[in-house]
């Protein structure tokens, strides 16, 4: 199955929709691509814009979702960014996720970011 994320005039994923095999002609992509566009665009209207999006996340980084930003300019075919979690995370722009300013420690631990601390903070486990 494919899968088209619907883009608003803004960059931003409205909704995603899977497409059957053969409405590609079976195409990998991103061959696949303008033939699944041409088929969103022919169900949900000639004005809607369309990316293909991988479940897998073999191109475009990231799986599309609801909110999600579609970058044109990433390389080499563009990029889906998932909505940034807290103000003060980081774009890694070798995976196109957001990354804490401080790295988790890596223990037996349970942490959550604390955004007002601006740091992992173990939950307590009952210990």
């Amino acid at each position: 199955m494919a899968h088209f994320a619907k883009i608003s005039e803004n960059n931003i994923v409205e909704f995603v929709v899977v497409v059957n095999n053969e409405e590609v002609d079976n195409l990998s992509f991103p061959e696949s691509e303008p033939i699944g566009i041409a088929f969103c665009q022919f169900l949900f209207g000639t004005n809607t814009t369309w990316a293909q999006t991988s479940y897998n996340s073999n191109f475009r980084y990231n799986y599309a979702g609801i909110g999600y930003f579609f970058d044109y300019n990433a390389n080499p075919y563009g990029a889906f960014i998932p909505p940034k979690p807290y103000e003060s995370w980081l774009l890694d722009t070798n995976t196109f996720k957001w990354a804490a300013p401080i790295p988790m420690p890596n223990d037996e631990m349970v942490y959550y970011w604390d955004e007002n601390k601006l740091s992992w903070v173990p939950i307590n486990n009952g210990a």
